[in-house]
């Protein structure tokens, strides 16, 4: 849908009340630590944890109460099998590395997702609570630098925030200079805009302008007289915030109508297509840190992977989404690779954990996509952080390759168990970070970005 003006001005300018992209920028001017090479990291979510034995670890040979109804499928590497749910994924297996023994033990939405996204070993999982540490994704926007840029360095193309309105991701102690610009709204509608695209941008500075003359007269009404230093520098950030809206640099990098059609379709115009896309687009223009979460009315009835018997037929679910991810996230790689940007960005597809390998059927409490007449019975399969999957590609990483294994019903891992403080301490290497040796400050004092983990053996030579 498109995004009203007063949104926009919610999203990048804070309205009147709460920290805005002007803030941000003010906040990230404070201090700029020395710069990186401009590698790049994409995240593409599945919130709700998708089935690991129907994506990328399935289980043939397993019992009927373990084994789905999908075969396995031969990629393009000899040897490596995927769910035949995921046939474009199969035909590019030697660009990208599977992990098959990820697991952990945050059993909730929000105490897994906090342990994957921040590597936090004893998430909370109360609704309640906010994260306690630091997501990954802050920890490096603070890690790269504040100085102000053309392009946020973090952006958020549907990002990854809450679960149900619970927050599972954000900047905890290192604050909200650090927050992600989110990106909301579905690409692939035609009325699409962020940033109010088109030629006019004249127009549009004048009315953003007499809005920010408004916020400036209320805020002098209750400035004391000797704040005129304060105000002078107020009014240059939120100048600057203006500037990032309205340059023809963030125009053109969120303005994904640029694209040519067939380009487009290619990606699937859809929302994750199109998202993808996006995030291709910001990645190529700039951006060094993107999330993508692969949510919503493409996932079926209940909007995610959470496939318990009472939200979803698991496996009418799984085939009902299966072909826009497939389409989304091969394009994507395969777009990575051909425009020669498959060292400098890594692209991770991973969600909060695995689904139980024992088939649980239970009763359907509504009808939908993927999901049985409510009171019907139906197969589920339920959370299991104790074994998972995840894709990993570009990054100048060693592919055609599956690290770790599970057992003969998926249940845990039977070989190179990999941990999600592991999958962090990767990212950060591929950012320039060394995660054994790399602090961030917390409240005044330095931190290790991670209390452990290690780089994944095996990725680089």
């Amino acid at each position: 849908m498109r995004i009203p003006r007063r949104e926009l001005l919610r999203i990048g300018l804070g309205g009147f009340a709460c920290l805005g992209l002007a803030d941000m920028l003010r906040l990230r001017a404070a201090a700029a630590p020395h710069d990186r090479q401009r590698t790049a990291v994409i995240l593409v979510w599945m919130r709700g944890g998708a089935s690991h034995l129907e994506t990328f670890d399935p289980k043939p040979h397993a019992p009927i109460e373990f084994r789905g109804p999908f075969a396995p499928i031969a990629t393009n590497v000899p040897g490596i099998h995927i769910s035949e749910l995921l046939p474009r994924l199969a035909t590019i297996a030697d660009r990208y590395t599977l992990v098959r023994s990820i697991a952990h033990s945050s059993g909730g939405h929000f105490g897994g997702s906090r342990r994957m996204l921040s590597g936090d070993l004893h998430p909370p999982d109360i609704e309640s609570r906010l994260p306690r540490a630091p997501d990954w994704m802050t920890v490096a926007n603070s890690l790269r630098g504040r100085e102000p840029r053309q392009l946020p360095r973090y952006v958020g193309v549907n990002p990854i925030d809450k679960y149900d309105g619970i927050p599972i991701a954000g900047p905890s102690f290192l604050g909200q200079a650090y927050s992600v610009f989110p990106v909301v709204g579905d690409p692939s509608r035609p009325e699409f805009a962020l940033l109010e695209m088109g030629s006019d941008a004249t127009e549009k500075r004048t009315r953003i302008q007499t809005r920010l003359d408004l916020r400036r007269a209320f805020d002098r009404l209750r400035a004391s007289a000797d704040a005129n230093a304060v105000m002078q520098s107020h009014d240059h950030y939120m100048n600057q915030a203006v500037d990032l809206l309205l340059s023809p640099e963030a125009r053109a990098a969120f303005d994904i109508a640029q694209e040519p059609v067939a380009v487009r379709e290619r990606y699937g115009m859809h929302a994750w297509g199109q998202q993808c896309l996006l995030a291709r687009r910001l990645v190529e223009a700039g951006v060094e840190i993107i999330t993508t979460q692969l949510d919503g009315p493409l996932c079926g009835r209940v909007s995610n992977w959470d496939d318990h018997a009472v939200n979803h037929h698991v496996f009418d679910a799984l085939q009902y989404r299966a072909p826009y991810v497939d389409q989304a996230v091969t394009t994507l790689i395969t777009d990575l690779y051909e425009r020669g940007l498959d060292r400098r960005v890594l692209v991770v597809l991973a969600g909060e954990f695995g689904r139980s390998p024992q088939i649980n059927p239970g009763v359907s409490t509504g009808a939908g996509n993927g999901s049985n007449l409510g009171g019907t019975i139906q197969p589920g399969r339920d959370h299991w952080p104790q074994a998972g999957s995840f894709l990993i590609a570009g990054g100048g990483i060693r592919t055609g390759q599956v690290i770790g294994a599970t057992d003969s019903r998926g249940t845990a891992p039977v070989e190179r168990r990999v941990a999600p403080e592991d999958l962090l301490a990767t990212i950060y290497k591929h950012l320039g970070f060394d995660p054994s040796s790399t602090t961030m400050q917390a409240l005044g004092r330095p931190m290790p970005i991670l209390e452990k983990g290690t780089p994944i053996a095996g990725l680089w030579t």
